[in-house]
Order: C-alpha cells, then sequence, then structure tokens
C-alpha cells in the first residue's frame, strides 16, 4: 500500500519517447513526430474498443468517438436497420432492454462449473456414456479450481481483517506513547520502539513509509491511509468470493437474451459507457486523446475515431458476446479491434472462431492482450486466442491479422518486461509500454494504470497510425510491419514471475518491442495490397 501511494510517477507520456535517446522503453512516437512534421494521416481510422465502455463526453476524448451517421439519436427507430436500435456510439451487450446494465460477472470457470453441476444433479458417475466421462472429468477439474480459488479468497479477507487490527492497534500503542507526535524525518530516524510488540510494529510501518518517499505529517493521516487501502483491498477480494467463483450468482439475466443460444445476435443496448467505464475510457485515451489541446496526457494516432463494444464486466466476458461484439465492429466500419480481455477457459471456441474469421475477410486486424498473470501463453491459452479449433484440411491454423501483446517495463535492461506481463515463444507477438501509463479515465479525470491492458491500445494506436497514413496495406501487412520493425529487446531479461534470465526471444515471436518510428519507415517501404474493403453484411452464414 505504501509503495503504491508513494511510488514516483514517471513522466506522463514516457511511452512515447524514443528508446535509443532515452532511458525508457517508448515506440519513439515523439521522433516520428519530429520526422513527420505537420504531415497527416490519408484517411480517418476507426478503432473499435471491447471493453467496459467509454466516457463519451471526455474532454481529452471530444472529437474522437465514433458516431453513426446513419442513425438518429433517441428517437427509439433503427433508421440504418441494422438490427441495433440508437446505436449512435456502438452497442452494450451487457445491458438489458429496460436499460440497466450487467457489471459485476462470474468467470468463465465458474459458469462452467454452474452449468455442469446441474447437468450431472442426479446422475451416476459410474454410469455415464464415453462422452460424458470426458465431460465430467472436465467438470470435476472446474468444480475443484472454484472451491479452491473460493477458500483462498476467504482466507485472504480474513488476512485483511487481522492485518488491519493489528496495523491499528500498533498505531493507537504509538499514540499514547508519543501523543501528537509530528512524524518528521527527524523523529523517525531516532525512534527506539524498545521492547514493546506493538511499537516495534508502528517502527517497521515508519521505515516503510521513509523507504517509499511517502509523507505523512501524523498518525492520523496514516490511519486514514491505511484503513482506506485495506478496504479498497478487501472490497475487491469480498467480489470474488460473491461474484466471481459464486456458481449461484447470475447477473445476465436483465440482458434478456438466451445466454447458451451462440446464434443470437440482437440483444442489449445502446448505453455504450455504463457506470463501469474506467477500463475502456483508459484504453480509448492511450489510443486516441487529444495532443492538440494541452491538457491530460496523449493519444498516438490522432486521426482517428473510437468506437466503444461493451462486452466487458467485472468478470469473464462470454464468448457469445465476443463474437457479436467482433461483428458489430466490422460491419460498421472498424479496421482495427482493440481486444484488452482474456481468460483461462473458454465456453464455444467455435463462435468466437467464426467471428475471428470474419474480421480476417473483411480486412480487420484484432489486437488482443496477453494477460498480467506471468504465465506461458504457449502453456496455458488465454483465451480468445489466434488458433482455430478446427480449420479443415486446407484451412487457415491460426488468424493471421491477430496481434497479441505483452507489457513493457519503464527501463530498460534486464527488467525490460514488466514482471507481470503474460509471455510465449509462440503466442505473444511483441511487447509494448504497459506499466504505469497515463490516461483518461470519466468525468474528465486522469490516471497512471498498468497492464497488458493497456499494453494493446498502444500497438493499436501505432496501427492506426499506419493504417492512416497508408491506408492501402493490408491487416496482415501491417501485423507482419509491426513485427519486422520491432525494437530489438538487447541482452537477456527476467522471466516474468521467476527469477529466471532469458533471451526475450524466449518470450515472444519478435523479440521486440513495438517501435512506431521504425514501422512508418518500413510501411513507407512496403506496396499495398489492399484492393478495397468488402463491407460488412447482417447475412451471415
Amino acid at each position: 500500500m505504501l509503495a503504491i501511494s508513494a511510488r514516483a510517477q514517471p513522466p506522463i507520456d514516457w511511452h512515447l519517447a524514443d528508446p535509443e535517446t532515452s532511458e525508457f522503453n517508448g515506440i519513439a512516437l515523439e521522433r516520428l513526430e519530429q520526422a513527420l512534421g505537420q504531415q497527416a494521416g490519408q484517411q480517418e481510422v476507426i478503432v473499435a474498443i471491447l471493453d467496459t465502455g467509454i466516457d463519451p463526453d471526455h474532454e481529452d476524448l471530444r472529437g474522437r468517438i465514433w458516431i453513426n451517421e446513419d442513425e438518429v439519436a433517441g428517437n427509439g427507430v433503427d433508421d440504418d436497420r441494422n438490427g441495433y436500435v440508437d446505436d449512435i456510439h456502438g452497442w452494450n451487450f451487457l445491458g438489458g432492454p429496460n436499460g440497466e446494465n450487467v457489471v459485476k460477472t462470474r468467470l468463465e470457470v465458474t459458469r462452467l462449473y454452474a452449468r455442469d453441476k446441474a447437468y450431472f444433479a442426479g446422475k451416476d458417475p459410474e454410469r455415464l456414456s464415453r462422452k460424458d466421462r470426458k465431460r465430467y472429468e472436465a467438470f470435476l477439474e472446474y468444480k475443484e479450481v472454484v472451491e479452491t480459488e473460493r477458500e483462498k479468497v476467504r482466507t485472504q479477507i480474513e488476512q485483511y481483517d487481522t492485518n488491519q487490527e493489528i496495523i491499528l492497534a500498533a498505531l493507537d500503542a504509538f499514540d499514547r506513547q508519543h501523543p501528537g507526535q509530528e512524524l518528521n524525518a527527524k523523529f523517525l530516524q531516532s525512534f527506539d520502539p524498545g521492547e514493546d510488540q506493538y511499537l516495534q510494529i508502528a517502527a517497521q510501518i515508519f521505515n516503510q513509509a521513509v523507504q517509499f518517499g511517502a509523507t505523512f505529517a501524523s498518525t492520523d493521516e496514516l490511519r486514514t491511509e491505511i484503513i482506506r487501502s485495506l478496504d479498497e483491498a478487501r472490497e475487491s477480494v469480498v467480489g470474488k468470493v460473491d461474484y466471481w467463483y459464486n456458481p449461484d450468482f447470475d447477473p445476465e439475466e436483465i440482458i434478456g437474451d438466451d445466454r447458451t443460444n451462440m446464434k443470437e445476435r440482437y440483444y442489449g443496448n445502446n448505453d455504450t459507457e455504463s457506470s463501469y467505464a474506467f477500463h475502456g475510457t483508459f484504453v480509448a485515451g492511450v489510443i486516441g486523446a487529444r495532443s492538440d489541446n494541452e491538457i491530460g496526457g496523449r493519444g498516438i494516432c490522432n486521426n482517428v475515431k473510437l468506437m466503444s463494444v461493451r462486452m466487458l464486466g467485472d468478470g469473464d466476458e462470454h464468448d457469445k458476446d465476443i463474437a457479436n461484439a467482433i461483428f458489430y465492429a466490422v460491419d460498421n466500419g472498424a479496421s482495427i479491434i482493440n481486444m484488452s480481455f482474456g481468460k483461462g477457459y473458454t465456453w464455444d471456441k467455435k463462435t468466437v472462431d467464426k467471428a475471428v474469421r470474419y474480421a480476417r475477410k473483411h480486412d480487420v486486424l484484432l489486437v488482443h492482450a496477453a494477460g498480467n498473470g506471468s504465465i506461458n501463453n504457449d502453456l496455458e491459452p488465454h483465451y480468445p486466442i489466434r488458433y482455430f479449433e478446427k480449420s479443415g484440411l486446407f484451412g487457415k491454423k491460426e488468424a493471421d491479422n491477430w496481434i497479441d501483446v505483452g507489457a513493457l517495463n519503464l527501463e530498460q535492461g534486464k527488467h525490460a518486461i514488466a514482471p507481470f506481463s503474460h509471455y510465449g515463444k509462440k503466442s505473444v507477438d511483441l511487447f509494448a509500454p504497459g506499466m504505469m501509463i497515463y490516461s483518461t479515465a470519466p468525468d474528465d479525470s486522469y490516471e497512471f494504470s498498468s497492464g497488458t491492458s493497456f499494453a494493446a491500445p498502444v500497438v493499436a494506436g501505432v496501427a492506426a497510425l499506419i493504417r492512416s497514413h497508408f491506408p492501402g496495406l493490408t491487416a496482415q501487412q501491417v501485423r507482419q510491419i509491426l513485427l519486422d520493425s520491432a525494437t530489438p529487446i538487447e541482452g537477456q531479461v527476467i522471466k516474468p514471475g521467476t527469477d529466471t534470465m532469458v533471451d526475450a526471444h524466449e518470450l515472444s515471436i519478435s523479440g521486440g518491442a513495438v517501435n512506431a518510428y521504425r514501422a512508418y519507415q518500413l510501411a513507407a517501404k512496403t506496396k499495398g495490397k489492399k484492393k478495397g474493403r468488402k463491407q460488412g453484411t447482417q447475412q451471415r452464414a
């Protein structure tokens, strides 16, 4: 808590710096802008943000939010006859017809567990068919994961409560011994707790505050910060018990669709912001926040429109919603889709594969966050993934319009890869800045945040910039350009989640980091293969 509250903030645009002339793992956008001067892209690019929703009125996103010109706002009529009424800025697949929205959701493994728990209720495991035996084995895995994780979370809650009691008791003991004492540097350096157990704990807290550069004038300030931080942490953990790992929790009933009908397309509402829009708004700012207004941070591509397709809550996304969100984005003109989400299990991969193939057919680039658990995606897939479940004898085995993005730390050298980032020699394409990124948050606010969720839109922003300047390039060409122009991550780096030193090529396909300047130079030398965008159609097989 002290580390987070007192961490020195980096420059808000560190991720745009040139890695060759600065200490940061930036994308060299500033170098590209200097080279281009006032030269703008040839074509406006629509980037669909499949996420929690976007604040369309944010001061730093004005003029950047996609507007469906074929729809009349607020008239309750599907003017463009695309199946979605009043979809002015996009669509919300987690909304009900009466305006309610789903926010808290279960994890996919919990949904699978709940489904199969009902299926196998009353059945004798010893008398199952061969097909059901295989399904039953999977059910037992789901059951173990859900029940084990739920018990871990309950233990965490108890630990938070115990820790808070001990810490506050220690500060109370200090106040009795030193009433009204100012916590200045001179006092903290000379403070001797003696043999008192609680005063020793108080001394440890003070030492940590000094170590992380935190300053608190009094124990009252320190107590307030500790209570606030612990309450926030406890609340997030409680949510895992109540929602993530609760098989009896089913909030999707308010949507009104049949969650098991994967062919159903038209449900939801037009509230593309909702009350849970931080994540999506942040992603939007990374890609397209204004760079000409001297407020907030800076986006990567100026010639962009941001389409909000809400399909993500506090939990795992549904495969049905992922697929429908992709279909919607493609049909409404997106040429890049950012997908800053993922999960360890999949409900119906074939349905998502169908949507990915649809995006490929219509020349749409898919940019996906690799994940935040320090996991090897080659061994443990982070769904959705580029690989198709079944492709036939001559069909594509994987999507070549797909980019998976891991996260970079600020500093170069052995710590270059963010310690939380997923990786994969065969499954993660490249890395991008994802630690302490500064971007837009709801209600005209701004924050620093970290995650591969925010590395992905860095790549999506660079891809949008390339597609804006070179509209003749296909999605496959843009993907290859980004990989071939990546800045090599030199020397060995720490493998996330371990102390092992490895070559960066062991962690990604390219072994490098996205570089806007180099990507532009390579794109300028590449002959476009695009023959004209095939427009989406509502008549899908």
